[in-house]
């Protein structure tokens, strides 16, 4: 018992939120914590592949007849790539703006997994940077395996991580409503958005098969 006119002292707000499960559940639901593991991977990936062309690219600069540790045959190798006009296609090679763009992808991923809540107009903007980034990949896609008749390595592994996070952002995106879309289309894309994987897989073997039936690459890989 308290005596006449003592005031017992409040709990905050915070001490209640702290020890209310349903506050920090409800947190850690709309964190999209798989998102951001994926775009930390994915970006270091592409980092990775991104660097090792423009180190390519450096010593085709010293010397162009430089033999590259990416060239496996007359099908497979990167320096006619790095030395079309599409390796540097606005005005300086392609793979500054892999260095650029991934970093940009890891520095969200990580954001998000640190607890960041971004807003709406932040997520379209990486959306566009990931459009964009599509495709640039989809016109390299084709010049590759129509125009230039060759698959360098390093810009395939560009290829195999751009492509997931296009669905993923994207989805993601439309199904959490920062793409601005009626109810019944969140809904919609919401389960779209788990199918993201075999999405991905589809897309590869759509490339696949154009690469296949322009270069027949299954018999001449290797050749």
């Amino acid at each position: 018992m308290t005596a006449p006119g003592t005031r017992l002292p409040l709990r905050s707000t915070r001490d209640r939120s702290c020890h209310n499960p349903t506050v920090s559940t409800t947190t850690a639901e709309r964190r999209p914590t798989v998102l951001a593991i994926f775009l930390i991977v994915a970006g270091a990936i592409g980092l990775w592949a991104a660097f090792m062309l423009t180190m390519d690219k450096f010593h085709l600069l010293e010397n162009p007849d430089a033999q590259l540790s990416c060239n496996f045959s007359l099908l497979v190798g990167c320096t006619k790539n790095l030395n079309s006009w599409q390796g540097s296609l606005f005005g300086f090679p392609n793979p500054l703006l892999g260095l650029i763009g991934w970093t940009a992808t890891i520095a969200v991923g990580v954001g998000v997994l640190a607890g960041a809540r971004f807003a709406k107009w932040f997520w379209m903007l990486f959306n566009l940077g990931v459009i964009g980034a599509m495709a640039l990949v989809i016109f390299l896609i084709t010049q590759s395996i129509t125009v230039l008749n060759v698959l360098c390595p390093w810009c395939m592994v560009t290829w195999l991580v751009t492509i997931p996070t296009f669905w993923a952002v994207t989805l993601y995106n439309l199904k959490s409503g920062n793409i601005p879309i009626p109810e019944s289309g969140r809904v919609f894309f919401g389960k779209l958005y788990s199918w993201v994987p075999l999405i991905t897989v589809i897309s590869y073997a759509i490339v696949a098969i154009l690469a296949q039936i322009q270069l027949d690459w299954i018999n001449n890989v290797f050749v």
